[in-house]
Parts: C-alpha cells; sequence; structure tokens
C-alpha cells in the first residue's frame, strides 16, 4: 500500500469519503425498498433478482471502503474519485434494468458530479462529469424497458418520480454543501490562529535576539560592578550595616551575571532537546530557590497535590523562564506569601502559581496573553506574552483565572514525558 502523507487537505478527503460512503447506505437502502414493493405497489414488472444483485454488490463494496475509511488515517483525491465513479457505475447498472433514461432515477446522476466540484481538483470533476454524461447519453440507447401498457399512468408515474429524484437530489446536495461550508469555515478559523500564532513567535524570536545582544553588552559593566564591589569588601574601615549591603549587592550582581550567562547559553549553540530530566518536584523547588535568591523580600510555599511518584520532566529554559514570570507577576501584585501547587495525572503537569492580590483585571483575562501589555511600573508589559507563546511551544496550556475566595491563579498544563 503506497504511503499517503497526511496533510490537512488529506484529512478533507477523508472526511469527505466517510460522508459519501454514510450517504452511500441510505440511498441504497431507498433503492432496494423501492426495488422491492414498486411491483406490487405500482403495478410494474420489475427485473428485481438483477436489480438486488447489483445493490449486494454495491453493499459489499461499500462494506469494503468503510473499513478501509475506518482504519485510514488520511486520503487522497484518487480513493474520492474512485468511490464516485462507483457511485455512477452502480446507478447507471439499476437505471439500464429499469428503463434507461426515460426513469426519472437516471437524475440521481447529478448528486456525484455536484461533490466531485464540491472536493475535487478540476481534473477529477472532469473525469466525474464526462462519466455521468457518457452513461447518461448510453442509457437513452441501451436499456431494457419497463412494460406499462397506459401511456397516461406511465406519465403520471414519471412525474411522480421526477420529482422524488428531485428531492433526494437537493437533499444530498443541500447536505453536502452545508457540511463542507462549515468545514471551510473551521479551516479559516484555524488558519487565522496559526497565522496569529506565526506573528506571535516572531515577535518572541525577535525578543530573544535583543535579550541575547543585551546580555553579550551587559556582561562589561556587571564585571567593572563586581571588581568594585569586591575591592569596598575590602576596606577596613566600612561598618558592618555597610558590609551587609555590600554583600547584597555582590549577591545579586551573582545572580545577574548568572542570568546573563543562562542567555547567552541558550542562545548559542546549546539543543534544547539534549535538556536534562529532573523530578518535577526537585525542578520546581530548585527553581522557587532561585527566585527567592532574585528577590528576598518575597516568600512563597510549595504545595504537592498529588499522590504516588513524582513524575520526571524536561528542565526546559522555556518552561523556567515562563514559571518564573508568573512568579514575578504575582508578586508584583501581592506582598503576602504566594502559593505555589504541583499536581499530575497520567497525562500532563499542572502548576499552579497563587496570589492573595486584587485578581487579573479584565483586560488581562479577555487577551490571556495573546497580546502585550503597554509599558508599566514593574515592567515592559510583554511578560504574560512571553510566557504563554513558551508554554504553547512545549505544547501545553497557560489559564487566568480569578478565584471565587479572591486573589488570582496562573495554571500551567503541560504534557508529561513518555515513561
Amino acid at each position: 500500500m503506497p504511503f499517503t502523507p497526511t496533510t490537512p487537505e488529506n484529512n478533507d478527503h477523508l472526511a469527505n469519503l466517510r460522508r459519501l460512503i454514510a450517504s452511500r447506505w441510505v440511498l441504497l437502502a431507498a433503492m432496494a425498498l423501492l426495488v422491492m414493493i414498486a411491483p406490487g405497489a405500482l403495478d410494474i414488472a420489475l427485473p428485481q433478482l438483477p436489480l438486488l444483485g447489483i445493490l449486494v454488490v454495491a453493499a459489499v463494496f461499500n462494506v469494503l471502503a468503510q473499513w478501509q475509511a475506518t482504519r485510514a488515517s488520511s486520503a487522497n483525491s484518487h480513493e474520492l474519485l474512485s468511490q464516485l465513479l462507483i457511485d455512477i457505475v452502480t446507478l447507471s447498472a439499476l437505471v439500464f434494468f429499469s428503463g434507461g433514461a426515460t426513469n426519472p432515477v437516471v437524475s440521481l446522476l447529478l448528486p456525484p458530479v455536484a461533490v466531485a466540484a464540491l472536493t475535487l481538483p478540476v481534473r477529477g470533476v472532469a473525469i466525474v462529469g464526462g462519466a455521468a454524461i457518457a452513461a447518461y447519453s448510453l442509457l437513452m440507447l441501451f436499456y431494457l424497458p419497463l412494460p406499462v401498457p397506459d401511456a397516461t399512468r406511465a406519465t403520471r408515474l414519471h412525474l411522480i418520480g421526477m420529482w422524488l429524484t428531485f428531492v433526494v437530489s437537493a437533499i444530498l446536495i443541500a447536505w453536502f454543501v452545508v457540511r463542507m461550508t462549515r468545514m471551510i469555515r473551521e479551516r479559516d478559523a484555524e488558519l487565522a490562529s496559526a497565522r496569529e500564532q506565526a506573528l506571535r513567535d516572531e515577535r518572541v524570536m525577535a525578543m530573544g535576539t535583543l535579550a541575547a545582544g543585551a546580555a553579550h553588552e551587559l556582561g562589561t559593566p556587571l564585571a567593572t560592578m563586581a571588581l568594585l564591589t569586591g575591592e569596598l569588601a575590602n576596606d577596613a574601615g566600612l561598618t558592618e550595616e555597610a558590609r551587609q549591603d555590600i554583600a547584597l549587592l555582590r549577591q545579586q550582581i551573582d545572580v545577574c551575571k548568572s542570568i546573563i550567562t543562562g542567555l547567552s547559553r541558550r542562545a548559542g549553540a546549546e539543543r534544547l532537546e539534549s535538556a536534562p530530566l529532573q523530578a518535577a518536584d526537585r525542578w520546581i523547588d530548585n527553581l522557587r530557590q532561585h527566585w527567592h535568591a532574585v528577590r528576598p523580600q518575597s516568600s512563597s510555599q510549595l504545595v504537592i497535590d498529588s499522590h504516588g511518584t513524582v513524575p520526571m520532566m524536561v528542565a526546559d529554559p522555556r518552561l523556567e523562564q515562563a514559571v518564573l514570570n508568573l512568579l514575578n507577576n504575582a508578586a508584583n501584585a501581592s506582598s503576602q506569601p504566594l502559593e505555589i501547587r504541583l499536581s499530575w495525572s497520567s497525562r500532563e503537569l499542572c502548576i499552579d502559581i497563587r496570589d492573595q492580590g486584587p485578581g487579573f483585571p479584565p483586560a488581562v483575562l479577555e487577551q490571556g496573553g495573546q497580546n502585550s501589555f503597554p509599558a508599566h511600573a514593574q515592567g515592559s508589559g510583554v511578560g504574560l506574552m512571553l510566557t504563554r507563546s513558551a508554554i504553547e511551544q512545549l505544547g501545553g496550556k497557560l489559564s487566568l483565572i480569578n478565584p471565587d475566595d479572591g486573589g488570582a491563579l496562573a495554571r500551567i498544563e503541560i504534557p508529561r514525558c513518555p515513561p
């Protein structure tokens, strides 16, 4: 069996193929019922044996097609084209044994052409349309006539058949057009979302480039400050209070240098695929201690909210930065201790960061990191957007919630690593 790559177009063909197979069951059942009741109800001598034989063969083909469609992950236009041609051949055989072109059921050759026009490329539409025209033309010359001696009754039955065929054709075409229109709208929405995501990723990449350049530029002044604070610490005339302030200043300079070193490393040749695996509780606790070193005035509490073996996770720098951004935002909103809650299920890890502040403003809840906000006193207004982008790149989701009992809750949900 040839390999068919999975693409959005192939997924559309598979969905259309499954719809065609489902609608075919309805038509086959209606045809079988008509063949069974027509001789008695309409007093027409139909060749039931060949007609039922054709319907049985068509049902067998449909069973095979449905079995293949349920197992397939995608389909191509050739498979859909072959199924439409099978419909034309099946209907042509039925009409051949029941009056040919004089049978109003012959108009059911039109729905396959309409389906082809909606789903196939131009070449496929031309093939299906040509096959339908050829079948109709041949049925005008070659067919088994129905024995209906009363011309008036034959005309009335023909008109009733034309009405019934029109109703069936209108329902089939309308159903297929509605489903196709809905699918096109969904595809347009997905494309618009993908374009927005691409624009956000482009902005994030530009910010990453600027961050790498800033890290390179800040290395020299930080080294100078580290040298000066080291010389000040050796001054014998300093008071104990001044020595403590200088020690804190040196600690903060070391933290800045470690952050810049990390930025330079991540912007360089290090590959994220080689990031080490760590236990989730140890990773979040180490990250929390690192954050406390940067913001010693803030406090937090880590709560493990699940039982059993702690899952392993990839220590991805993007997730680390995302959590740090949320911690900084929470600390800016409230001076009370933050609550960091870690939980997991069989499929994902969940990190909740909650503060006791006034909650997220309506604009933040509405946009949820889709766009950056204007610069404010605590930062540049892009932290939430960078956080959301980083989490989505890892296949996760960021949720912003204002709990009923007050405060704000930021929830990160990311897929678990396979065992």
